[in-house]
């Protein structure tokens, strides 16, 4: 389209709320905005940015249509820009590809015995919620620090219930016990209360208490029970001092700053609860054609999309104006359920705080740029190795997993420039093949992959990669063929076992296939392609085997509760509908099944007997 047509089409816009998606000449959507004035902010595209940079140059290269969407508010823009982003993907939208849902801590106060578990999903269920956590290793530091200083219980519910006698926990002194009723509801409320200071980041105030606490037990003489309490003392001072205390008020703030060069930035949210500092967040963004300020906006808009814990204040770095921070805190303040402030500092302890986030972000940008330096050596020996037609940007790896056919599933995993891109990752159930057939399995999922291509997130690659060898880059080259797609395919074979007298096993270097090719590509042991190859490869097997494990764990949920006599097809749906997901099922108790509406108590007891017996760790958590 020329630009008379979409300057008429601007001129046409309403000058209402709403907003706007901006479209290839195929219908892609390439760029999602929201607006207080639609026909303002998208005549802003028309004419030079303060920045000096031309965005027409950037509207009229790519956009062919703009299509909008009116709403009654700012906000109701906002949240309807967050649905169409997530819906659509658009290319030139702030993509947190480094995003994805983190594990939170659970606790369940409503309950008078409570223990303490990881969650991926933060429902307003009457449970507290602390993190999330950017890191497994993180979570689980926590958690194994907690069961060490306070004695929660840690069996799941009907275990709970089931016991008679105290287990190992209590003999060791991690755990009171109060399956056996060896403590009171009012005396373990004592130990979730502080649980709950101490995760919260209120350790003087924890301290404060276990030592009241401490000194009340040795004037009643329990110098047993007033030695366990030193111990905790301890354990909290110690963790205190290993914390960095980075404001003396007691507050929780997230810290956005960055550092932006051209159209990349790198972003780093310090995450400070009750003063101090307890986790940071970097997320890497390119492609950044909008301005400083719709940059950053954008960027809150999604990093606090979905369930993430907002805190009281949201410092950032960057001036998003008086107008985006009042919907910004409009927005934040429901999803908190009390007063959220978005500020822009110039001076002072908060301006100390964006300081430290932007020198971390400069960091890690020249940390990232070292690495890409790197991964372009990589690149361009696949290049050149492989006869590439250009650098392999975009390499998909694929891989089968099954056991003996049943539960057949594919993976396809992306790597963009060198480094995993998560969010473009796809699983694939396996529909048309029976038994286990490797070769038939790959040649369904590529033809089921390439029949999206031109849909958002489904561009083709640079580079198609198979964990195989000739069979394998065979029945790929036919999906290809049969799709009319030309795309450069490879295989990875494994090592093999070198024939040898010796003692030592010696093993051939990987071999790279080709179609059409009956040797091997050569590439030495120490090669940066090879090794990028090997990654991609490593990262579409563990991402095929863990979808393969959950599925199978399902199955044998689902086989075990069909086996339930009086269980029939809809008892069963009533369960699932009333605990949401087969792993809340699995862990539940024969008493809360018993609870379901139309749940017979024999019946319920039996799904709980059935589910004893059967060990489900990798069920989904979905």
């Amino acid at each position: 389209m020329d630009r008379s047509y979409l300057e008429e089409k601007v001129a046409r816009l309403p000058t209402r709320p709403g907003v706007y998606l901006m479209k290839d000449a195929e219908g892609r959507v390439l760029y999602v905005g929201k607006a207080k004035n639609l026909r303002a902010r998208v005549r802003t595209y028309f004419r030079e940015g303060a920045d000096g940079r031309l965005r027409v140059r950037f509207l009229m290269a790519r956009v062919a249509d703009i299509d909008f969407v009116v709403t009654d508010t700012e906000k109701e823009a906002l949240i309807l820009e967050n649905t169409l982003i997530k819906r659509h993907r658009p290319r030139y939208n702030v993509d947190l590809r480094d995003d994805k849902t983190y594990l939170s801590l659970r606790l369940d106060v409503q309950n008078p015995f409570p223990r303490l578990t990881t969650t991926r999903r933060i429902v307003p269920d009457g449970a507290l919620y602390f993190g999330p956590y950017s890191s497994a290793r993180a979570l689980r530091e926590t958690v194994e620090l907690i069961q060490r200083i306070f004695p929660l219980r840690q069996c799941r519910d009907r275990e709970f219930r089931a016991r008679t006698r105290p287990c190992l926990y209590c003999q060791m002194r991690g755990c009171l016990a109060p399956c056996c009723g060896r403590v009171t509801p009012e005396a373990y409320r004592e130990i979730v209360d502080q649980v709950v200071a101490f995760l919260k980041g209120r350790g003087r105030e924890l301290l404060d208490d276990l030592r009241a606490q401490m000194a009340r037990a040795a004037e009643r003489l329990e110098f047993e029970e007033a030695a366990r309490l030193r111990d905790r003392i301890r354990a909290v001072e110690e963790t205190l001092e290993r914390q960095k205390a980075v404001t003396h008020r007691p507050v929780d703030r997230d810290v956005v700053g960055w550092v932006r060069e051209g159209g990349e930035a790198e972003v780093v949210v310090l995450v400070v609860r009750s003063g101090n500092l307890i986790d940071r967040r970097s997320y890497y963004l390119d492609r950044l054609e909008e301005d400083d300020a719709e940059v950053m906006a954008q960027f809150l808009r999604q990093y606090y999309r979905g369930d993430r814990i907002v805190p009281a204040e949201v410092v950032v770095g960057v001036d998003v104006g008086p107008e985006e921070a009042g919907v910004l805190e409009e927005w934040l303040g429901e999803k908190r359920g009390g007063r959220v402030r978005v500020v822009h500092p110039k001076r002072g302890e908060r301006r100390e705080l964006v300081r430290m986030a932007e020198g971390n972000a400069a960091e890690l940008l020249e940390e990232r740029r070292k690495t890409k330096v790197g991964y372009e050596a990589a690149l361009a020996e696949l290049r050149d190795r492989l006869g590439l037609p250009d650098l392999p940007r975009r390499i998909e790896g694929y891989d089968i997993s099954n056991l003996q056919g049943r539960e057949a599933v594919g993976s396809m995993v992306v790597f963009t420039d060198g480094f995993p891109d998560p969010g473009a990752y796809r699983r694939f159930l396996i529909r048309t093949v029976e038994g286990a057939d490797d070769f038939a399995s790959l040649y369904e999922v590529l033809r089921r992959r390439l029949g999206r291509r031109g849909q958002p997130g489904w561009e083709l690659p640079d580079l198609v990669l198979i964990d195989g060898g000739r069979g394998q880059v065979a029945a790929a080259a036919k999906a290809l063929e049969d799709e009319g797609v030309a795309v450069p395919l490879a295989g990875i074979a494994k090592a093999r076992v070198l024939p040898g007298r010796g003692p030592e096993v010696e093993h051939s270097a990987e071999r790279i296939f080709l179609p059409g090719r009956s040797n091997p590509v050569g590439f030495g042991r120490n090669s940066s392609g090879l090794f990028l190859l090997q990654r991609v490869r490593d990262e579409a097997h563990r991402f095929a085997v863990t979808f393969h494990r959950k599925r199978r764990a399902r199955a044998s949920l689902r086989s075990a509760l069909e086996g339930v006599p009086g269980l029939g097809p809809k008892r069963r749906r009533a369960l699932l509908r009333h605990f949401g997901s087969l792993k809340r099922l699995a862990e539940a108790s024969a008493d809360e099944i018993a609870a379901v509406p139309g749940i017979p108590r024999p019946v319920a007891e039996r799904v709980a007997e059935a589910l004893a017996r059967l060990r489900t760790p990798g069920v989904a958590e979905g």
